[in-house]
């Protein structure tokens, strides 16, 4: 692997799991769940809110996903890696 898909994997991964914990476009799903899961008392809602905890699930599904279909994965990687890196820039511009 090389430096620079080290670093694509790593972008998408964060992107990736703060999509899951933490953006307004998935919170219908993640509201839904911690109904029946409470992040406060069970273990399944505590990992939709914990990032590094996501984060080891979506970096082993991206590495999964390079495997089984690599070009594929590769495009939405740069994808999710650009958008991390705008909200990074964003987030930086903001303060």
């Amino acid at each position: 692997m090389s430096l620079v898909e080290l670093v694509i994997g790593g972008l998408a991964t964060y992107r990736l799991s703060r999509l899951v914990t933490r953006d307004e476009v998935l919170s219908g799903p993640r509201d839904w769940l911690w109904k029946k899961f409470p992040p406060e008392s069970t273990k399944i809602g505590y990992w939709l809110t914990c990032v590094w905890c996501v984060s080891i699930w979506s970096a082993s599904l991206l590495v999964i996903s390079r495997i089984i279909i690599p070009e594929a994965t590769y495009i939405v990687a740069v994808v999710l890696s650009l958008s991390a890196i705008a909200g990074l820039l964003t987030a930086y511009e903001d303060k």
